[in-house]
């Protein structure tokens, strides 16, 4: 991994989430009123939790989850109703805070972890499927086959990530983005082309076992992101659970 890269821009975003934006994001994530910008980067977020949630079983009773990058907990709940112990994790301890505070903890079978911490770090086990929405957006592409390879080291059966997809409409609205003042300006947000991401998958060691096998980008106005599941392959799915 590029470590000074990955350590550096990890170091920028938990800035941005826990201190200079927290109120913003505590806001988009909630059912208050927003302005239109924001209403259709709501509207997209969802739409993206949705597909990253169709990419992983209905029943996942007794499946260990990490949410990686969980934010205000949604996407955390939802894993948990579909009876999964999750491990929702963000750098954001202000954050964290604010989704116990909202989630609460009536999920049957399931249940949630909330940390706050490097979703990277080994010490936090392994798991069936891991998720990561809208995290490594801000990633260059070997950061992001390097985090990559982290978790699946670690994980049996499927990683459900997003990145910002490389288009013309993204770069057009990430230049209109350096005009807004500072503190509407979300951290530098890196698109990446499909075919870059998965040529530095195949070529990385630590995905040898892994495979792209669902993508699909999600454009809602002034939201853009990309879903990719990395699943098993074939001669390693018969070992997961």
């Amino acid at each position: 991994m590029q470590k000074n890269s990955y350590t550096q821009k990890r170091s920028q975003l938990e800035e941005y989430f826990d201190r200079t934006a927290v109120d913003a994001w505590a806001k988009l994530t909630s059912t208050a009123k927003v302005s239109g910008i924001r209403a259709k980067v709501r509207a997209g977020r969802e739409e993206m939790r949705h597909l990253l949630l169709s990419y992983l079983p209905n029943d996942l009773t007794g499946h260990r989850v990490l949410d990686a990058g969980c934010g205000t907990g949604v996407l955390a709940a939802d894993l948990a109703k579909r009876g999964a112990h999750v491990l929702a994790i963000d750098l954001s301890p202000t954050l964290v805070d604010l989704a116990r505070e909202r989630i609460g903890n009536d999920f049957g079978a399931g249940s949630i972890e909330f940390r706050s911490g490097d979703m990277l770090d080994p010490a936090l086990g392994e798991f069936d499927h891991v998720v990561c929405m809208d995290s490594m957006i801000h990633y260059h592409h070997l950061d992001i086959a390097d985090s990559m390879a982290k978790l699946a080291d670690r994980t049996r059966a499927n990683i459900a990530f997003t990145f910002a997809p490389n288009n013309a409409a993204l770069s057009t609205l990430l230049t209109l983005g350096s005009l807004f003042p500072r503190s509407d300006r979300s951290p530098f947000i890196q698109p990446i082309s499909i075919d870059s991401l998965t040529r530095t998958f195949s070529q990385h060691d630590g995905l040898a076992d892994w495979a792209p096998v669902s993508t699909q980008k999600v454009q809602r106005a002034f939201y853009f992101s990309q879903a990719m599941r990395l699943s098993k392959k074939q001669a390693k799915q018969n070992t997961a659970r």
